[in-house]
């Protein structure tokens, strides 16, 4: 038995990678006041077909739909800010309390072929700004994602390309001049491009048939076409972002992938991921939760492919190397299993092997990674005192109760709770003198 086609495993190093982006990304978006949801995997059809628009790829191409027993049409997500959207009506939480702003991490589904950086069952975190429409929203949101992007230590090649799709208005004026140009260029479109020109000619922008990107190239851009209110909120972006310090350039090009967006659009991209270049992108969004049935709510947010990131990184995180608790003899054990519960309540990973002489419960230690190993005999059990082996430089040494820590940071563990691990690692010794 092998994975699905477009999904895989997430084992060691890959799952370490995976994780620490989405810890990274939790971590940040706390600091900027952020609550984190969990929306279902999987929504109502209408959900995303509705809100997406019949002419994204996604609704047209790409969703895992099926009818369930009782012949309800669901979907499997293939975003989250629909869900998002959905759980705010539906929760109630649009009568008070705006904006609200959510954090989200979890697996999405898209029927695509898999490639570098993009699979079937791919992992997304996300942040939404709900119920604001004042410009800072959508800079504030932007200077989250980047400062994740920095902590992550990924922003070397990585730039901001920011765009407006102007308000109804401007809009609404584009469109005419769009359907005007491709009109005149029609037979050269792909099939895809020619179907969406009659329903929605901005989706050809985004096209990524080589014929089309040629057309698009000498397209009119939505500049010429912006409202004074537009262009005013564009440049208040852009201002906020100077502040925040946040580098970007300008792409008129940028409409993202789904209809829902209006004023900023915006991704992160790279040249480090061959094809797949974006690794961040989102915008604002005006009649999304009208959609759910809530009233109008002006929105900003993002997503971000965590596979992506994870191949940005450096280097991997390290595994968790624990403390190897060691008896010598079955008579130890009790000992030993005292002290390992010890260590971890104290927030130190520890592991006692199961069975097996000393020399296996040290193959055990070495299999595990540990950086330290304290082993208890007949004799420290009597004396009080442990043997700290150094895993790395094959050091070691005897330490009564008060040393251990120390021995064990000087190993190289980082030690935790020092005091109270302290305390209970002599009171232990106390109540086995009793117990004799």
């Amino acid at each position: 038995m092998q994975p699905v086609r477009g999904t895989r495993d997430l084992i060691g190093e890959t799952f370490r990678r995976h994780q620490h982006v989405i810890d990274n990304a939790r971590h940040v978006s706390n600091l900027y006041g952020m609550e984190e949801w969990a929306t279902p995997i999987f929504e109502s059809t209408s959900v995303f077909a509705r809100s997406l628009g019949e002419t994204s790829d996604v609704v047209s191409k790409e969703m895992y739909t099926f009818e369930d027993r009782g012949g309800d049409s669901l979907t499997l997500r293939p975003e989250g800010t629909a869900g998002v959207c959905r759980a705010l009506v539906s929760n109630g939480l649009t009568q008070g309390g705006l904006p609200r702003k959510v954090f989200y991490a979890g697996p999405m589904f898209r029927y695509e072929r898999p490639q570098k950086g993009r699979f079937r069952q791919f992992h997304q975190i996300g942040a939404e700004v709900l119920g604001a429409a004042e410009p800072l929203a959508d800079a504030e949101v932007i200077a989250m994602g980047w400062q994740i992007i920095q902590q992550l230590g990924i922003d070397d090649g990585v730039v901001l390309e920011i765009n407006t799709l102007g308000d109804t208005p401007s809009r609404d004026a584009y469109r005419t001049a769009l359907v005007s140009y491709f009109q005149s260029h029609a037979a050269q479109l792909s099939a895809d491009s020619q179907a969406r020109l009659e329903k929605n000619p901005m989706r050809i922008l985004d096209s990524k048939d080589e014929g089309d990107k040629k057309l698009v190239a000498a397209a009119p851009t939505i500049d010429e076409h912006l409202t004074p209110e537009a262009r005013t909120f564009f440049e208040k972006v852009l201002g906020y972002l100077d502040q925040f310090g946040v580098p970007y350039r300008r792409n008129p090009r940028i409409v993202r992938g789904l209809d829902y967006y209006s004023h900023t659009a915006f991704e992160f991209v790279t040249d480090r991921l061959g094809a797949q270049g974006t690794v961040m992108g989102g915008g604002r969004y005006e009649g999304l939760v009208q959609e759910m049935g809530g009233p109008s709510t002006p929105s900003v947010g993002w997503a971000a492919g965590v596979e992506r990131l994870a191949e940005l990184l450096a280097e991997s995180p390290e595994a968790t190397r624990p403390v190897a608790v060691i008896p010598v003899a079955e008579a130890q054990e009790g000992a030993a299993l005292a002290l390992t519960q010890m260590l971890r309540q104290g927030g130190i990973p520890a592991e006692i092997a199961y069975k097996g002489n000393l020399k296996k419960r040290m193959e055990r230690a070495n299999k595990t990674g540990a950086r330290a190993a304290v082993i208890i005999g007949e004799s420290e059990v009597a004396e009080g005192v442990y043997v700290v082996r150094n895993l790395q430089d094959g050091s070691q040494e005897r330490v009564d109760a008060s040393a251990l820590l120390p021995a064990l940071a000087a190993a190289g563990v980082e030690d935790a709770m020092l005091e109270q691990m302290m305390e209970g690692i002599e009171a232990s010794f106390e109540d086995d003198d009793q117990t004799a």
